[in-house]
């Protein structure tokens, strides 16, 4: 089965490119560690690539797109319709994601994974499941089937980047209801109060806020998920769309591409494809911090802190592909400065 095999195929980081990697970072005209962060990102990718001069020249956003059955509670301020929409302006080039991607110099990968409408459009990939999961608080959201499913398309196209040059991803989503099936997700998952995990999302009033925590309450109820088994979560309180993500994950790390978390939903999907995999989180970087009040708890839970705060809540990638820019900006001091030899600079060695 492919989800097994994938799970199977993840090892762990290339150490010794690490140490290596390290030495050149020592040896360049700088104060040592002085590139702090950047200087984690090139050794996570000199790991992760086990090449001693990373290349991320290749980059894309994948973006999985889907409903979800919550929706008709009333938990979000836009009507279904939008994700096919949204959906479909992916492929005109005006969202904010193709903006932020065209910026990068990074292409997207649109995915019908569920979405609630029969898209014929060209540029977004049918890999749809259904149209929708069912509704969380009636139970199970789809079948463990279906959640693997999800997950092995995601792993799916990942494998099909990966053979056309991909080096580097970003994952992104869309889908009117996700800050509901994530919140509920994470809440189980990190154990954490639904109180505090759940966020107003797209411009929800105060009544309509503690509707939505009534919600994933209830959800969670109904449905009884095992904290344990990260797929009966998935499966029942969660969409497709953060399936089709968990499976980028987890054929990021079997591909050995890395792979950055976007905001609050993206970060759930990581979160849920380390607990089915721990070894998984090697090869994923977060992006920025959420506006959404439960990216804090699930970052810290996965023991992850942003590169970027910038207050954003958009989606779609955006957070990814802004973050491409600081990946980018690593490699290219990493590969580019010249050493303390050739800028004719005796070694700087702080004292201890």
């Amino acid at each position: 089965m492919l989800f097994q095999d994938t799970l199977n195929e993840i090892g762990g980081l290339h150490t010794e490119m690490m140490n290596k990697a390290q030495a050149r970072l020592d040896s360049l005209s700088k104060p040592l560690g002085s590139l702090g962060r950047l200087e984690d990102v090139v050794r996570q990718l000199a790991g992760i690539t086990g090449e001693f001069l990373p290349r991320v020249d290749k980059k894309t956003v994948v973006i999985m797109c889907a409903d979800n059955g919550v929706e008709e509670e009333g938990v979000s301020s836009c009507p279904r319709s939008v994700t096919s929409s949204v959906t479909q302006n992916f492929t005109r080039g005006i969202t904010c994601i193709n903006v932020f991607t065209r910026h990068a110099g990074a292409d997207i990968v649109v995915v019908d994974i569920g979405v609630d409408d029969e898209i014929s459009c060209e540029g977004v990939l049918n890999r749809k499941i259904r149209r929708g999961t069912w509704n969380i608080v009636k139970g199970p959201a789809m079948t463990r089937e279906e959640a693997i499913k999800a997950m092995e398309t995601g792993i799916s196209i990942v494998k099909d980047l990966k053979s056309r040059g991909v080096n580097l991803l970003g994952t992104g989503e869309m889908g009117v209801g996700n800050t509901t099936t994530s919140s509920a997700v994470a809440a189980v998952l990190t154990q954490c109060d639904v109180n505090l995990m759940v966020g107003k999302g797209a411009g929800l009033t105060r009544e309509a806020y503690s509707h939505k925590i009534n919600v994933i309450q209830k959800a969670i109820e109904v449905n009884s998920p095992d904290p344990g088994d990260a797929i009966d979560v998935l499966a029942k309180l969660g969409g497709f769309d953060i399936a089709g993500m968990v499976g980028c994950f987890i054929g990021a790390a079997a591909c050995r591409i890395p792979i950055l978390i976007d905001g609050f939903i993206s970060s759930v999907a990581a979160l849920t494809a380390i607990k089915i995999k721990p070894e998984v989180k090697n090869f994923i970087l977060p992006s920025h911090g959420s506006a959404e009040p439960g990216s804090r708890l699930v970052l810290e839970a996965i023991g992850f802190e942003p590169m970027l705060n910038l207050r954003m809540r958009v989606g779609e990638g955006t957070g990814a592909a802004l973050a491409f820019h600081l990946v980018d900006a690593a490699v290219a001091a990493y590969t580019q400065m010249g050493t303390f030899q050739d800028a004719e600079i005796e070694q700087y060695v702080p004292l201890e």
